[in-house]
């Protein structure tokens, strides 16, 4: 018998995430791939000294990568010149390359949350009666800051991005394996962003999230696209999610649930 696909599936079983298990949804999905691959689990602090003894390395939920930036930077150049496979590809264009894809997007006039890098191109952004200041190399909501504007005179970091505070309704997720949309959640209450619940996105909704996709130009690999409806009606995009997407693959049905999971394991033949 043939042997089968080896998986290194990289998750941080202990990471505290608010408003989230990410262990329980990766021992849920590590669970069911193990039924055409062989998985071993590991931590990200692992990977390098680990990977070369698999077919390909799947990042999951390991956490923000600025808790271990060094460990990570030196994983991303090993599996570079090794030629190691990794589940999502680390070509992407997005959060997996920090946050400088929000300015990018921004002067092209796509979609999203207007963004700049410094209080001197504060012009460009609307107008509004409060700003979000956050790290260029946050994630989970570190280090984000409500300000004013008088507040933003005083800024001195060279390292953050500042957007205005958008009055939205609601934020929704857009999930995608591949290139090929899978479910879509929102959460009602601003207030409330992980206490999500089914969206049936109309075709509009869903032109707006493969735009993103596609400017991602993956070919493999999950992806998340997050977005805002403003008061307007208007979804602006949030954040495009391709290194550690969290899946909330707790609130769905069985039916999208299993789909997922199959397209996941169909993904991962494809790409070895």
């Amino acid at each position: 018998m043939p042997s089968r696909p080896s998986l290194l599936f990289v998750t941080d079983l202990a990471y505290q995430a608010r408003g989230r298990r990410y262990c329980d949804e990766d021992i849920f999905l590590s669970s069911r791939l193990r039924n055409d691959f062989d998985v071993a689990l590991c931590h990200p602090l692992d990977t390098t000294a680990l990977m070369d003894a698999f077919d390909a390395v799947m990042i999951r939920n390991s956490g923000p990568v600025l808790h271990y930036q060094e460990a990570y930077d030196a994983f991303r150049s090993q599996a570079e010149a090794r030629g190691t496979k990794v589940y999502n590809p680390l070509s992407g264009r997005a959060d997996m390359a920090g946050k400088q894809y929000l300015l990018d997007l921004t002067a092209v006039g796509q979609p999203v949350i207007p963004t700049v890098d410094r209080p001197q191109n504060l012009g460009l952004l609307p107008q509004s009666d409060a700003y979000v200041v956050k790290p260029r190399a946050g994630a989970d909501s570190i280090g984000l800051t409500f300000v004013s504007r008088r507040q933003l005179d005083t800024l001195t970091r060279d390292d953050v991005l500042i957007q205005p505070r958008i009055d939205f309704r609601y934020e929704v997720s857009f999930y995608f394996v591949d290139d090929a949309f899978q479910y879509a959640l929102h959460a009602p209450d601003p207030d409330r962003r992980w206490a999500l619940a089914p969206y049936l996105p109309t075709e509009a909704d869903l032109d707006f999230a493969r735009r993103f996709i596609d400017w991602n130009t993956l070919e493999h690999g999950i992806q998340r696209v997050d977005a805002c409806r403003t008061q307007d009606g208007d979804l602006l995009l949030v954040e495009l999610e391709d290194l550690n997407p969290y899946l909330s693959l707790d609130l769905l049905d069985d039916l999208t649930r299993d789909a997922f999971v199959t397209n996941v394991r169909d993904s991962l033949r494809r790409f070895l």
